[in-house]
């Protein structure tokens, strides 16, 4: 493919990448970086977790997403009573063949929305586990494949709110992404307070994509070029994680990774040939955020976040 070929494959791309987030914000209003991240994810092959106070649009996000991208989508509300049968499935004893046969259980879609997920006790949530590191589930010996793609969008409350259960760092870790909604400003509210029910809307929106055109642009991902100082510039950022002292653990080799996979992706949705410094910094605060922890108390007055002060620290080589 020549340069002429690739810029067009490239701004036919970006089009129909605008086309989602345009579509998507016609729902979500005024969180346009959100989206953005959130398409960054699930491009990357990532589960993503929204975390923030009830009512912002969690879950209207997640349903959104599912829908402009044409994607198979279930939906479970996690509680303190929920099993792992009531995800995975169940295997049911059938008199007229003498056999087990075994029913599907909502695990078995392209996203699966797990909805207030720290309701749920860990035994719950280990479930997802396997489901969300391969792709696959193992019921009764027996292993299955989940449907292509596959994505575990999972929202949660502030942990600081009645009947929840912080997620297990083995958990929160298959999670590419951690991002937050927020409250709309002012335009967008008002908006939300004159516009119709976002359910309506949800219920006229098509799909700009389908299962099939996903599988191709994440394919196409693999494409954008990362350059050895690109490289360098990240390992610096892992290296500091590490030996500063000023975390509580390092970024593991797969944070790294995931660094990685997700600044690809942004890059890829902003139409760059290569990745960025830039792309980096701007993923960094959603991958790392749920992964790194200081190691000592921060002060009323600390205002930065891990990821902010990695980024202040290591220099752009």
């Amino acid at each position: 493919m020549n340069m002429t070929e690739d810029m067009n494959s490239a701004s036919a791309q970006a089009a129909k990448l605008k086309n989602v987030i345009d579509a998507t914000s016609k729902i979500i209003l005024g969180k346009s970086t959100a989206i953005k991240l959130a398409l960054a994810c699930i491009i990357a092959k990532g589960h993503l977790l929204i975390e923030d106070t009830p009512g912002v649009g969690k879950t209207t996000l997640a349903h959104t997403l599912a829908k402009v991208l044409g994607l198979q989508y279930q939906r479970i509300q996690f509680t303190s009573d929920l099993l792992p049968a009531d995800i995975l499935g169940v295997s049911v004893y059938n008199r007229d063949t003498s056999k087990f046969d075994f029913h599907q259980g909502p695990i078995f879609s392209n996203v699966l929305l797990a909805d207030e997920i720290n309701r749920a006790t860990p035994r719950t949530q280990s479930a997802l586990l396997e489901a969300m590191a391969e792709h696959q589930v193992t019921i009764d010996n027996e292993t299955r494949t989940l449907p292509d793609p596959f994505f575990v969008i999972a929202t949660q409350n502030p942990l600081n709110q009645i009947g929840t259960f912080p997620l297990p760092e083995s958990q929160l870790d298959r999670f590419l992404m951690r991002i937050e909604l927020g409250y709309p400003d002012s335009t967008a509210e008002r908006e939300l307070l004159n516009g119709k029910d976002r359910k309506e809307l949800l219920e006229e929106i098509e799909a700009v994509l389908s299962a099939a055109e996903l599988i191709q642009l994440q394919k196409e991902l693999e494409q954008v070029h990362v350059a050895d100082a690109i490289l360098d510039y990240l390992q610096d950022l892992l290296e500091f994680s590490r030996a500063s002292g000023d975390y509580l653990h390092g970024l593991s080799p797969r944070a790294g990774i995931a660094v990685l996979s997700a600044a690809k992706a942004w890059a890829y949705i902003h139409a760059h040939q290569h990745v960025l410094p830039e792309d980096i910094q701007a993923i960094l605060p959603s991958v790392i955020g749920h992964r790194l922890q200081f190691n000592y108390e921060v002060s009323d007055k600390e205002v930065l976040k891990p990821a902010e002060h990695l980024i202040q620290q290591v220099p752009i080589p």
